[in-house]
């Protein structure tokens, strides 16, 4: 992955201004991403407020920004629908209920994602191979890609069709413009963040050259929005006195909401994992399981359709300086200033210079690397790679690191499965020594049975684990039948350098190990089936 920015030390200014770029490129993803789930763009909005200002408080990842985002919103419009469905079905039909199935669905979501914090769940991110990473970033950049793409339209009589003309032209010129700004301007001085000039100097030339350019206003409208005016969130009673709260209801958003919370929870995280490594430095992803759940429980009462870390916005945040929690803090926090009093001017920022500074996280988020490395990394890394890309494209995130990460697993027990040896050697009295190498697991089983021959062995036979490792019960359970099989053919069987955890299972399950199995200083000191206590930093 190339270099996107350098190491910068935390300073109030670059937070508050990287802040205020994201407040800015966050309406028009807040609105879109409500769009898709079907509901109000306010609900969008507020999500991105409460669950924005929450997390950069008491999240695990100072710097990364959180709110409303697609990956959960294409799960949230089939709730939305369906709980519209119940409504018109209950007794006393109930119009728009699905909202109110929303806001149930991102509460409940948002205790899962406490509970993984508070059983440390959050570490197992660290099990993510390097290239699923990769292929997460790329994926997610086409995605971005994507979506900028269905700005390049127009309404007209509620028709939607792409620009063409001299309207394309516009268009792309203030595209082009922006990012000419933001790959030039930090060139020049890095004092103010390029986005944030690139979006004002776009702005000041579309309004004052009276170009026929798309605006934020005109895209909220478009979509059939009234505007961005509102009023602070308010609590929703409804919650109480028109859902009905019984085991039906559980039944219907406990499925959707371990879908959101898992989601939430793997693309904050691999986020997390992102900024990390662009900043140097290191989050705590069990505390932000903890922050994204306790934003998520406020939103859900507040009227926000929930949300988790958002990669373009904490890239831009980054990349214009934004180190500190303050960054998120002013984010948010300008983002309800927008809401409340400078609705009319957001609106007429030219949604040409939002997607120009998309452009430039797209550029910036792809591993332009992975092409360079694609011939030179085993085949079925480059295989996971590409496959985490075209899924995340294709599906969602979620798929896309499962796939990843079961493919990894399975290709890494397959290797090692094949690694397992024994070289064979006969003491001065006869005795039949099997040295094993290699790790004893359940994919190496088969090929550790088949190294030995009892029916031709010498009636003594010793089996030296000294340079193997017993990793799992399938590989005790492969020594105990061995044992037996020699036992059958009436032949003395000793086993040395077990682990202890190994010898230890084998003596409880039966005491004739406690003859087979012999003790000595140089027994291997490793564990099976335990994990190591990781400390979280």
């Amino acid at each position: 992955m190339i270099e996107l920015i350098r190491k910068k030390s935390i300073n109030s200014k670059d937070d508050i201004l990287s802040g205020l770029t994201v407040a800015l490129a966050l309406v028009p993803e807040a609105v879109a991403f409500a769009f898709v789930a079907g509901v109000d763009p306010l609900v969008g909005l507020y999500a991105a407020f409460m669950i924005g200002l929450i997390t950069s408080v008491l999240g695990g990842r100072p710097g990364m920004i959180s709110g409303a985002t697609g990956a959960l919103a294409v799960v949230m419009v089939t709730l939305v629908a369906q709980g519209n469905e119940r409504g018109l079905l209950m007794e006393n039909p109930v119009e728009n209920l699905g909202l109110l199935y929303l806001f149930a669905t991102v509460i409940l979501m948002g205790f899962i994602q406490i509970g993984a914090g508070v059983f440390r769940l959050g570490k197992f991110v660290r099990l993510i191979p390097h290239p699923v990473m990769m292929g997460f970033v790329n994926g997610l950049a086409i995605v971005i890609f994507k979506s900028q793409l269905g700005l390049f339209t127009k309404t007209e009589n509620g028709v939607t069709s792409y620009l063409t003309g001299i309207d394309l032209f516009t268009m792309l010129g203030l595209v082009a413009l922006t990012m000419v700004i933001m790959y030039f301007l930090p060139k020049l001085t890095k004092k103010i963040p390029a986005a944030l000039a690139a979006i004002i100097v776009v702005s000041v030339v579309a309004i004052f050259g009276e170009l026929n350019v798309g605006t934020v206003g005109s895209f909220i409208r478009d979509g059939g929005g009234a505007g961005l005016k509102g009023g602070l969130p308010t609590f929703q009673s409804e919650l109480f006195s028109v859902l009905p709260f019984n085991l039906d209801t559980l039944k219907f958003i406990l499925p959707y909401a371990l879908i959101l919370a898992a989601i939430g929870l793997i693309e904050s995280l691999m986020t997390l994992n992102l900024i990390d490594e662009i900043t140097e430095t290191r989050g705590r992803s069990n505390k932000e399981c903890v922050a994204q759940g306790t934003a998520n429980i406020v939103t859900g009462f507040f009227g926000g359709m929930g949300g988790c870390a958002m990669i373009g916005q904490s890239i831009i945040n980054v990349d214009s300086g934004g180190r500190g929690r303050l960054s998120g803090i002013v984010a948010a926090i300008a983002l309800l200033c927008f809401i409340l009093f400078a609705s009319s001017y957001i609106e007429m920022i030219p949604m040409a210079a939002l997607v120009g500074v998309m452009f430039m996280v797209v550029i910036g988020t792809f591993a332009w690397s992975s092409f360079r490395v694609l011939n030179k990394i085993p085949k079925s890394d480059a295989f996971v790679l590409i496959a985490v890309s075209a899924l995340t494209v294709i599906f969602d995130l979620a798929i896309a690191v499962f796939a990843g990460v079961i493919i990894s697993a399975l290709v890494f027990a397959w290797e090692n499965a094949k690694r397992i040896r024994a070289r064979k050697r006969f003491k001065e009295d006869g005795t039949k020594v099997y040295e094993i190498w290699g790790p004893l697991f359940f994919g190496s089983i088969s090929d550790f049975n088949s190294k030995f021959d009892a029916k031709n062995d010498p009636d003594s036979v010793e089996i030296d684990f000294i340079e193997s490792r017993v990793s799992d019960y399938s590989g005790v359970e492969a020594i105990t039948n061995l044992v037996d099989k020699y036992e059958g053919q009436g032949k003395l069987l000793k086993l040395i350098h077990l682990s202890e955890d190994c010898k230890e299972i084998l003596k409880k399950a039966s005491p004739k190990f406690n003859e087979i199995i012999i003790d000595d200083v140089d027994d291997p000191r490793y564990y099976v089936v335990a994990g190591e206590n990781v400390e979280e930093f």
